[in-house]
């Protein structure tokens, strides 16, 4: 089966890789999808991210948290 690029942009780009890199057109293309392939296989979820970030943040958080002081709450409220 043969590889048609009809892109202009995404023929010359493979074109210029090939040429780099003494390959043919194909198999620019294949091995560049193959390492956006890895790329995006290797990328963490958002829920991943989200739950990295809670561990880290309860890491360095103190168990029970601390007292606030009358000018911290009225602050957290608007009040001057």
């Amino acid at each position: 089966m043969n590889l048609q690029i009809r892109d202009p942009r995404a023929r010359e780009l493979a074109r210029r890789i090939a040429h780099r890199r003494h390959i043919s057109m194909t198999e620019a293309v294949v091995e560049a999808l193959e390492a956006e392939y890895r790329r995006v296989s290797a990328q963490q979820s958002l829920a991943e991210r989200l739950d990295a970030i809670a561990d880290e943040l309860a890491a360095l958080a103190k168990p029970g948290g601390r007292d606030m002081t009358k000018d911290e709450i009225d602050a957290m409220w608007g009040h001057p």
